[in-house]
């Protein structure tokens, strides 16, 4: 019965592409509603919560002091974690990481740094031997498709308002974390012929191909993740990276609480 379903529902979302329409009536250019809510859990650093559409992201930061890589004696450490609970989806299973959740830590990872949306030099204490290292921990809590822009925008608001506890080492006075750069994630799937942006947990399923392209707000793109089996021409490569730049100006914004 599931697999008649399932492709009921296939055949439906299909169609209605083909006729250039959504299942839920946006445009193929259309986010759904963003709310973010920041500062939300007092113990960390820094947090922040995102709902996309249905699709609900918490990501927390917390922030100690360890040794810098041996090739960057002066700079700050970035490591990023997802988490996808059983309680978000039926997909979802408890136990180590799955490589949807290396994939999606890896995405937001690279988003930022790439973007070098942090000054990591000044998060040096003492060169060479002690630097501040920021773990993101992103926790999906529902799940109706597109976690790689929900996360991303997520951890990006985290971040901006994380306070750096310096005092804690005896480092001086606790500073913001000196944020230079707001990269932004747009994620596109195609269906048939069509290109559609943030993808509901339906059109994701049956997705032929995915692209995230996450940019600058100097209009750079700064990372690009292609996923599934499918394919995409130069052309809609392109057009995704164009409508990318435009979304991620308009939905910086929302992050920038403007």
């Amino acid at each position: 019965m599931s697999d008649i379903v399932s492709n009921i529902n296939r055949d439906f979302v299909t169609r209605l592409a083909y006729e250039g329409k959504r299942i839920d009536g946006r445009k193929f250019d259309e986010f759904r509603s963003i709310s973010i809510e920041n500062g939300l859990i007092t113990s960390a650093e820094g947090s922040a919560r995102v709902k996309l559409g249905k699709t609900d992201v918490i990501a927390g930061i917390k922030i100690t002091a360890g040794e810098p890589f041996p090739d960057t004696p002066n700079s700050g450490i970035l490591t990023t974690n997802a988490e996808l609970l059983p309680m978000a989806s039926p997909s979802f299973e408890s136990g180590p990481p799955s490589p949807e959740s290396i994939e999606l830590a890896r995405v937001v990872d690279r988003g930022i740094r790439e973007s070098n949306m942090i000054d990591t030099k000044a998060l040096c204490i003492t060169p060479g031997q002690k630097v501040y290292v920021i773990f993101v921990d992103i926790h999906v809590i529902d799940y109706d498709g597109n976690l790689f822009d929900a996360a991303s925008m997520a951890a990006v608001s985290a971040l901006s308002n994380t306070v750096v506890p310096a005092s804690n080492y005896d480092a001086g006075e606790d500073f913001k974390l000196p944020v230079v750069e707001v990269p932004v994630s747009v994620t596109a799937v195609k269906i048939g012929d069509n290109i559609m942006v943030d993808p509901c947990l339906d059109e994701e399923s049956i997705a032929d191909a995915r692209l995230t392209v996450t940019t600058d707000s100097k209009g750079s793109v700064r990372a690009m993740q292609k996923g599934l089996a499918g394919s995409f021409t130069q052309e809609e490569v392109e057009n995704i990276i164009n409508t990318s730049l435009l979304l991620g100006q308009k939905n910086r914004k929302v992050i920038e609480g403007d």
